[in-house]
């Protein structure tokens, strides 16, 4: 008996949701099953993580405030990532773009801070974050359209640069390092946060950083820029069929070239929030968002305002799973990495189901 995979015409909205919603739930089954290996109760782990401790909690407020630390340069890096991916450029360098930005950011911080207004010294911040991060990006773009070299390689490969170039900085202590604290004996990043931060708005005894409501106004003007706007119209195309756009007229090469480097700004601006808010830098600041933003995106199907739900539920279960860790100290923070993992790939697999179908071949025919 053989089959054949053969593409589905259409599936309905409610069994797509079904699929995905019971992959999500098998993941978290099987997430259960070595819960309870570890002699841990599955249903109390999982209300503490997804209800990150809130509950009960006279300082829940605090909570969702790093909760909303996390969000942010998430939901921001996989929009930023889901631009180039509708190209079909596989910008694999979101790590990378994201502590150059940082570092390019942090630097501003301590030179511009104690001069300049509070206000200015912010605003450069970003444009000095969105500039380091979007030549890092534009860089792979121009070797690709010159030389036709793997973008997946090299992005993959420019992340362990900046990885290494920043623990050069964080490890070296001499007179021209302002990166690091002078008062410590040992290599120690400085904390600038006193000399500039972003600023909250008072919301109750809540603070909301103006960081979340620019990421979300970021999120709308994305999904404007591809829905609405001749440029976003180009990206679709180049990503349908680069042929096709050749002999639409349109300039391919220099399409890559500016939404590659709009992808790596964005990243390089989520960097600047991230380093502007906690106002330190260090080897393990990025949370992994580089790599995560790629799951968020790709479970989204590219969708701007998907991203940020799914970028929602991924930060829920990361913080959520820090929690929980102080609760059972049998099960490591890491744990929230393997969910995320089976949920991605339990996800993949019912979205290659809702896409097509098995089909058994007629005696004689080809497979």
């Amino acid at each position: 008996m053989r089959f054949h995979i053969v593409k589905r015409d259409h599936c309905p909205l409610w069994k797509k949701l079904c699929l995905y919603l019971l992959a999500v739930g098998a993941a978290l089954a099987v997430g259960g099953l070595l819960l309870l290996a570890m002699g841990v109760d599955p249903v109390a782990y999982y209300s503490r993580m997804f209800t990150m401790g809130m509950v009960g909690n006279k300082i829940a407020y605090k909570t969702f405030e790093n909760y909303l630390k996390v969000f942010v340069p998430l939901a921001l890096t996989s929009v930023a990532l889901s631009l180039a991916f509708k190209m079909r450029f596989w910008n694999i360098g979101g790590e990378g773009q994201f502590i150059l930005g940082a570092v390019a950011a942090a630097t501003v911080a301590f030179k511009a801070g104690p001069m300049l207004p509070t206000p200015l010294t912010l605003v450069l911040m970003c444009l000095a974050g969105m500039a380091a991060a979007g030549l890092y990006g534009a860089f792979v773009a121009v070797l690709k359209v010159k030389f036709g070299t793997n973008e997946t390689l090299m992005t993959l490969m420019l992340n362990y640069v900046a990885l290494y170039f920043l623990v050069f900085l964080g490890e070296t202590q001499a007179s021209w390092n302002f990166f690091l604290d002078t008062s410590s004996v040992r290599p120690v990043f400085a904390n600038f946060s006193k000399m500039v931060s972003f600023p909250t708005i008072p919301i109750g005894k809540f603070s909301l950083n103006i960081c979340v409501p620019l990421t979300l106004l970021i999120g709308v003007l994305v999904y404007i820029y591809q829905r609405y706007s001749k440029q976003g119209y180009e990206i679709a195309v180049v990503g349908d069929s680069a042929g096709t756009a050749h002999y639409a007229g349109m300039k391919v090469n220099a399409i890559v070239l500016r939404t590659v480097f709009l992808s790596a700004c964005l990243i390089g601006l989520a960097a600047s929030f991230k380093v502007g808010t906690s106002g330190i830098l260090s080897t393990s600041f990025t949370d992994d968002v580089g790599w995560t933003g790629v799951i968020v995106a790709w479970l989204s199907q590219l969708n701007t305002a998907v991203i940020f739900v799914v970028a929602a539920l991924i930060s829920m279960l990361q913080h959520g799973s820090t929690i929980a860790a102080a609760t059972f100290s049998k099960v490591d923070s890491s744990f929230a990495d393997m969910l995320q993992g089976g949920i991605l790939f339990l996800v993949l697999a019912a979205d290659f189901f809702i896409r097509f179908k098995l089909v058994r071949s007629q005696k004689g025919g080809s497979t």
